[in-house]
């Protein structure tokens, strides 16, 4: 007999709630008067709305919408400046809502492992905790404004080789303290409407049918009250990816999964009681993402100016000799580089966004500087079709006239993009041979990067004056780079990532991108600037480097314990330049002896402050527990070890300005001793050892105990490692069981000292 809701609607038959857990089209969700759900649009959209509207639309074979084109998160996470992202995600809010999409696709989390990975523009660090931060300002911004965020691609999504078959192979605590921590803070400190699984296995495991990651860590762990959405195409078992806690198979399915749930639930081995809860995820989704108000219009130009601000906030100024920049307000300014006309401003593939409007850093630059002469030359071709060497000596004639010539470089659009991976890290040789050729000709030479990943600068870095890092910098990166190149803003932006010499330097070098289907995370925590710090390896700039056009005095550095395990950092920051600027505060924590390897730092808070000429600000940067913590595989869980802690404050990865010592006393753990411990272990332990010591030289004379514990000490040397329940073969006499279970019970009293 059918049943229906207290309004009279009858209830979905099990066929129609199966049917809603896979998507109606490419982008939208099936819809359900009886379970309460309307169809819900889903778009792709990082850092633009890609709404696209025909029928059977697919991949990027129609084109969207037009959306504002902001910085993608490449160029965001530069800023460190959450309040900045926080405005962004709401301007995407805004438009997502007015193009009728419900849930933006998006931010794209995922640690930069490699630079080599083709998708790195669309995420936003090497750091988890820089990751997690602006992250979590990305959803609030987007939530704000009713539109659902979803957080991507969880988890271990850190390569585009073989993306959607490989296996990352990652141990627990390398995937806790380096890979989970960013979806973490976002799911507890955002609650965000969806996180997307990864295409990619985890230790042999899909993410999509991943028990462990989507409901133990997700849910369980966490308290992820949201719904679940596949990646596009990342099911392969629509029925172990629903008992998993995959709860929408996106997009729609043409291959029948439908009824093969339905039937999973008749023949028993899916419960309809799971069907049921995804259902009602779904439906709560919709409650919360659906506003019933007609959305305003969009003031499309006022967000093309705020997407020239915060472009012009995330780049980062990484030389400046002589102070070549700003650029003088007159004189004559040479102009070189296709990417000064036509631009390169975001990253390809699934986040292409169709921009409102876009500006070219030589029209901007003739526009700021109208006492200036400003001329330009193409000096390259990206298309391969015009005469190289004639752009080529067009270029250095220019630059030979000019007082500062200002070189637009970076990387192709084929270079990088999602689906495939980079390489190598160089620019195009026609680029670096154009670059050295007008170091020679001109007076001054400044160079600007328009790329989304990182790339060498070796064998022209030193002959340049300037070299300015803009990234990927949104449809008004034209205008934000003629801001900062003629100070017009000061350089605000710090690196989010390590800018190596050579590819053979990074920590991934010889595990990426694996082989035969696996991929070996073998550098385990020592990512990005963890590694070069503590293998003290060479680079070119380190993690969070950047300069200013004014200059700021850091002082009165003090660090108080809060408690057992957390702490205040205050610092006084005066910008004593003549300039307004802004600083980022950078605090890092360097740890005691552990039972784990340790890198030489990592970065534990930060805030970026803005300060007039002579002004003066005191902040405060709380350290937590996960400051000071790291993941013990022998107890699943967070561990403080006691000792000496050095907290720093630091220009960069690199370069520390003062450090503070903190003592903390730890976590008290009991480890309890079995048969099974190493003997190591058994005369290591306070109150165990010289107990076990002692009934073993029980009933021998003075002279024969000294012998046997020399003998002892030198047996542990050499078997150390040995399992007690073997090594109690070795004994000349057995040792009575009645006294290792009363050692054994010894070493689990809650007074005993740390084994």
């Amino acid at each position: 007999m059918a049943t229906s809701h207290d309004d009279g609607t009858p209830e979905p038959s099990l066929d129609e709630k199966t049917a809603l857990l896979s998507g109606q089209d490419f982008w939208s969700t099936k819809s359900s008067a009886g379970a309460g759900t309307p169809s819900l649009v889903l778009s792709d959209g990082p850092h633009g709305v890609r709404r696209q509207r025909q029928e059977a639309e697919n991949l990027s074979l129609y084109e969207s919408e037009p959306a504002t084109c902001f910085p993608p998160a490449v160029a965001l996470a530069s800023s460190w400046d959450p309040d900045l992202v926080g405005r962004v995600g709401e301007a995407l809010g805004r438009e997502a809502r007015a193009l009728g999409v419900d849930v933006l696709l998006g931010p794209g989390v995922n640690i930069k492992r490699s630079p080599l990975c083709g998708r790195n523009f669309e995420y936003f660090s090497e750091d988890p905790l820089l990751s997690g931060v602006l992250g979590t300002a990305h959803v609030t911004g987007v939530q704000s404004q009713g539109v659902g965020a979803s957080v991507k691609h969880f988890a271990a999504n850190n390569q585009e080789t073989d993306r959607m078959r490989v296996s990352a192979d990652v141990d627990e605590r390398t995937l806790r303290e380096i890979y989970f921590p960013a979806f973490e803070r976002i799911v507890k400190q955002a609650r965000p409407a969806t996180v997307m699984c990864a295409y990619n296995k985890i230790n042999g495991t899909y993410a999509a049918e991943n028990c462990w990651l989507l409901t133990q860590v997700l849910r369980a762990e966490w308290g992820f009250d949201g719904l679940v959405v596949s990646d596009w195409g990342a099911v392969g078992d629509r029925v172990a990816a629903l008992l998993a806690g995959t709860d929408l198979e996106m997009p729609g399915n043409s291959r029948g999964t439908d009824a093969e749930v339905a039937a999973a639930v008749r023949c028993g081995e899916l419960e309809e009681a799971v069907v049921d809860t995804a259902v009602a995820r779904l439906r709560a989704l919709a409650g919360r993402v659906r506003a019933e108000a007609s959305p305003p219009p969009v003031d499309f130009e006022a967000h093309h100016r705020l997407a020239r601000e915060v472009a012009a906030d995330c780049l980062v100024l990484l030389k400046n000799e002589n102070r070549t920049l700003p650029l003088a307000p007159a004189g004559r300014v040479a102009v070189i580089g296709e990417f000064a006309a036509a631009v390169r401003y975001q990253g390809g593939g699934s986040s292409h966004v169709n921009a409102t409007r876009v500006d070219s850093p030589v029209d901007e630059l003739c526009a700021l500087l109208p006492d200036a002469q400003v001329d330009f030359a193409r000096g390259y071709d990206t298309t391969g079709r015009s005469d190289a060497a004639q752009l080529h000596e067009e270029a250095v004639a220019l630059a030979a006239q000019a007082d500062t010539a200002v070189l637009v470089l970076g990387l192709r659009e084929s270079d990088e993009s999602e689906g495939y991976d980079r390489e190598h890290l160089l620019l195009p040789r026609d680029q670096v041979g154009l670059v050295r050729a007008v170091t020679r000709a001109a007076r001054r030479t400044v160079v600007v990067l328009l790329n989304g990943g990182v790339v060498t600068m070796e064998g022209w870095h030193d002959e340049v004056d300037a070299v300015v890092e803009a990234w990927l910098p949104g449809q008004a990166g034209g205008g934000a780079v003629a801001d900062v190149l003629t100070g017009r803003v000061n350089p605000s932006g710090r690196l989010a990532e390590t800018v190596p010499r050579r590819l053979a330097d990074t920590p991934s070098f010889l595990n990426f991108p694996g082989e035969q289907g696996h991929v070996r995370y073998g550098e385990g925590v020592m990512v990005g600037y963890r590694y070069y710090e503590t293998a003290d390896v060479a680079v070119r700039y380190p993690f969070g480097h950047g300069l200013s056009y004014t200059t700021f005095d850091r002082t009165d550095f003090r660090v108080t314990a809060d408690g057992p395990d957390t702490a205040t950092v205050s610092v006084t920051v005066t910008n004593t330049g003549d300039r307004f600027g802004k600083h980022v505060v950078q605090i890092y924590v360097t740890a005691p002896r552990r039972p784990v390897s340790s890198p030489a730092r990592e970065l534990r808070g930060f805030t970026k402050v803005a300060l007039a000429p002579g002004e003066t600000t005191t902040v405060e940067i709380a350290l937590d527990r996960r400051a000071f913590a790291y993941w013990d595989i022998t107890r699943h869980d967070w561990t403080v070890a006691p000792g000496q802690y050095q907290v720093q404050l630091a220009d960069n990865a690199h370069d520390i300005l003062a450090t503070a010592t903190l003592e903390l006393p730890g976590d008290k753990l009991i480890q309890p001793l079995t048969l099974d411990s190493s003997i190591g272990h058994w005369f290591g332990h306070p109150a165990v050892g010289p107990a076990l010591t002692a009934a073993m030289t029980s009933g021998l004379s003075e002279e024969e105990a000294t012998a046997a514990s020399e003998g002892n000490a030198d047996a542990l040397r050499l078997l150390s490692s040995m399992a007690m329940r073997q090594f109690l073969g070795f004994l000349p006499r057995q040792l009575p069981q009645e006294l290792l279970e009363k050692l054994m019970e010894m070493s689990e009293a809650p007074s005993a000292p740390d084994a």
